[in-house]
């Protein structure tokens, strides 16, 4: 589970990043999750775009390509869906670690949509 200061370091990394793959109106499907899944393992972190044909829910998408590509939601802002994960072997993103001293900071106030709104 990310903390909210991982999220945000995330969504700074990925603030000038384009979109590498979209949902159309085929949804989710096989060649999706493998396009996703590939970009995760050369990338890491990954924006997808819902696009308007799609009829899925945009933090339902997030959810079932997070599963289906066992990585985490970043962020899902507008109609672009932030995915992260580390490679297994050498992550090429260090995520901040929270110091021993300090508690647990939330994620996101309500009413920001970030990954659930």
């Amino acid at each position: 589970m990310l903390t909210g200061k991982q999220r945000r370091h995330l969504r700074a990394l990925a603030h000038p990043m384009k979109p590498i793959v979209q949902i159309g109106k085929d949804g989710i499907d096989d060649g999706l999750v493998a396009a996703v899944d590939q970009a995760l393992t050369d990338h890491e972190l990954v924006k997808v775009k819902v696009g308007e044909a799609s009829a899925l829910d945009r933090h339902a998408a997030a959810d079932e390509l997070a599963q289906k590509t066992r990585s985490q939601v970043a962020q899902v802002l507008g109609n672009i869906v932030l995915l992260y994960r580390p490679d297994p072997d050498e992550p090429t993103i260090k995520l901040p670690t929270p110091r021993p001293d300090e508690p647990d900071e939330p994620d996101e106030p309500e009413g920001k949509d970030q990954t659930r709104g």
